[in-house]
């Protein structure tokens, strides 16, 4: 038996609006691991910068146009990661994992159960202390995570986890069958 051949036209302006979601915000204390990460970066940069004005007899009359242009790249530096953490959400729906991040451009990714293959938990040091992880979910034809979502409590990543996993195992048995 012949099965017809359609290709009916989509009405894209009837398709669900992912927007209308509800996501959940990362962490509170995921803010705290982004400004240590910052402090640390900027007091070793400020240290570099420095030395190399007081070794530098050339620069060095030019200090305070230096610590102007430090100060200003780093309170720009504090206001993006700000945005961007204020920005960043997701949310696991009943059939995809929905993650949107981003300060100046926001991503908003969406990837169904079906393509996901293996899931993931990272704890860096000052967030393993904090009790918060990353989650990264990848899926096919990817040796990069497609998904990390950073700023999940411990707990809720391994509940997060075994979702997935979960989600893999049911369909592996529904291709197996």
């Amino acid at each position: 038996m012949e099965q017809a051949f359609t290709n009916n036209v989509i009405q894209t302006t009837a398709l669900p609006d992912f927007e209308d979601v509800q996501l959940t915000p990362l962490h509170r204390l995921y803010w705290k691991v982004i400004l240590f990460n910052l402090v640390v970066t900027f007091v070793l940069l400020g240290a570099g910068c420095a030395a190399f004005v007081y070794f530098t007899s050339d620069v060095r009359s030019y200090w305070y146009i230096i610590t102007i242009v430090y100060a200003i790249a780093a309170v720009l530096t504090f206001l993006i990661c700000y945005i961007a953490y204020k920005n960043s959400g997701y949310a696991f729906r009943e059939h995809d994992v929905i993650y949107r991040n981003g300060a100046v451009s926001i991503t908003t990714t969406i990837i169904p159960y079906n393509r996901v293959q293996h899931a993931a938990i990272h704890e860096g040091f000052i967030a393993r202390k904090l009790g918060i992880a990353t989650i990264e979910i990848f899926t096919a034809g990817g040796v990069n995570s497609d998904i990390k979502i950073p700023g999940v409590e411990k707990q809720h990543a391994e509940n997060i986890k075994q979702l997935l996993m979960g989600k893999i195992l049911k369909q592996a048995a529904n291709d197996e069958q």
